[in-house]
């Protein structure tokens, strides 16, 4: 499967499209409002990056005890389910948010959103898998970090908008209506289907298998590549605020606007040869460009090297593909939930120690030293995998469990987004 048109008509593949971008551009609002609310009511550069990326953080705590959720719930329930429950924190935290009210239950709201959502990324990645052939996925999970990139233009540039003629409160509420709306595609659009493994989950059974994933050590140094190098730059985007309050949506629109450049290149138009030596380039090219930063820019050209800098997002991609090659097809939906997981925890970490840099320095200073640890990651990583020769760390790959039978184990190819997927 090689063209999106025979993509789009593949059978529920458009309603997840849809609903899946309907969340982000819910998100996307979200978060912005949130931060300009924090900032606003604090003008701490930490504060308002963990309040925009904080529920990436509660991520770790969800891979740890919940994730065997991912491969044993209903998809479509789960999905619907999940989107709800986003609704009812958006609108949570506008009301918390009030006048005179502490800010820990925002925080606290933000940590159980985080928990929620650590889920979500399994089962959503894990439906595609069961949605498109084998040859279909990589394409299929292109095309929706494409929509991711194209909701975040829009949701950031459409909450920058709102922020100058309506209150951050207002934005929230819209927001919350926006996932009302995701999870009415994905209840509508989707059909019901039994989980895709057999069993209850559990903490023990969400430790075994993280355990046995990361037994591996081709798969465990493309999991700190997707992880860690990823993380850090999302540090850099968490400083937008701070770095510019009036020009921050423009910055947000513009580093969506290069992953998607930078998914179109790599999951379309670069063939599977090729493509495979790109990672490591492209995660130097994710974080170069930030360096200058720190002499502050102007903001057309801090809009020109975010856009560059995004298009290397392209490598999750690569790197994906390379992740699914090593796990067996029973774990497919684990694995994939757990590189979302532990992709989001670092992009909250990321935003906290950016946050915490930028408190001592200057929100430019700190976004050049947050890239400049990409870097070094980055090399590290790929010394290491030099060094460990490659090797096939994932054995023979299983048949697939599924309550009430069907489609037996096929591991499709791969990719995700930044920050929601």
């Amino acid at each position: 499967m090689r063209s999106y048109r025979a993509l789009f008509r593949t059978p529920e593949f458009t309603p997840l499209f849809l609903a899946s971008g309907t969340q982000i551009a819910a998100q996307t609002v979200a978060g912005l409002a949130l931060a300009t609310l924090v900032y606003r009511a604090t003008g701490s550069p930490l504060l308002s990056a963990v309040s925009m990326f904080g529920p990436s953080l509660a991520q770790v705590v969800g891979a740890t005890f919940l994730l065997s959720a991912a491969d044993r719930l209903p998809p479509r329930a789960a999905l619907t389910a999940l989107s709800l429950s986003f609704a009812a924190f958006a609108a949570g935290t506008a009301v918390l948010t009030a006048p005179g009210l502490p800010l820990w239950p925002v925080f606290a709201l933000i940590f159980l959103q985080g928990l929620t959502a650590s889920v979500g990324g399994g089962v959503r990645w894990g439906l595609l898998n069961e949605i498109l052939p084998k040859d279909g996925y990589l394409l299929g999970r292109s095309v929706l970090n494409m929509t991711s990139g194209l909701a975040q233009i829009v949701g950031f540039a459409t909450g920058g908008a709102l922020l100058t003629v309506l209150s951050p409160r207002t934005a929230l509420i819209l927001a919350a209506l926006l996932h009302i709306a995701s999870a009415l595609l994905t209840g509508v659009g989707l059909t019901r289907r039994p989980p895709r493994a057999l069993g209850r989950p559990s903490p023990s059974v969400t430790w075994r298998t993280n355990a046995l994933l990361f037994s591996s050590r081709p798969r465990r140094l493309v999991l700190l590549a997707l992880w860690i190098p990823n993380g850090l730059v999302v540090g850099c985007e968490s400083l937008f605020v701070p770095y510019d309050p009036t020009a921050a949506g423009t910055l947000f629109a513009c580093a969506a606007l290069g992953m998607v450049v930078g998914d179109v290149t790599v999951g379309r138009l670069v063939p599977p040869p090729r493509r495979r030596r790109l990672g490591h380039p492209l995660l130097v090219l994710l974080a170069a460009p930030y360096l200058l930063f720190a002499l502050h820019p102007p903001l057309p050209l801090a809009a020109a090297l975010t856009t560059l800098a995004s298009v290397g997002f392209g490598a999750s991609l690569v790197q994906q593909e390379r992740l699914m090659s090593l796990t067996p097809d029973t774990h497919a939906g684990h694995v994939l939930g757990l590189h979302s997981a532990g992709m989001l925890t670092m992009q909250g970490v990321g935003a906290a120690v950016a946050g915490a840099v930028a408190q001592t320095t200057s929100p430019g200073v700190a976004i050049a030293v947050m890239a400049g640890g990409s870097l070094a990651v980055t090399t590290v990583l790929a010394a290491w995998g030099r060094d460990g020769g490659g090797g096939r760390g994932a054995g023979r790959r299983g048949r697939r469990t599924r309550a009430g039978g069907g489609r037996g184990g096929q591991v499709k190819g791969n990719s995700p987004s930044r920050h929601v997927s």
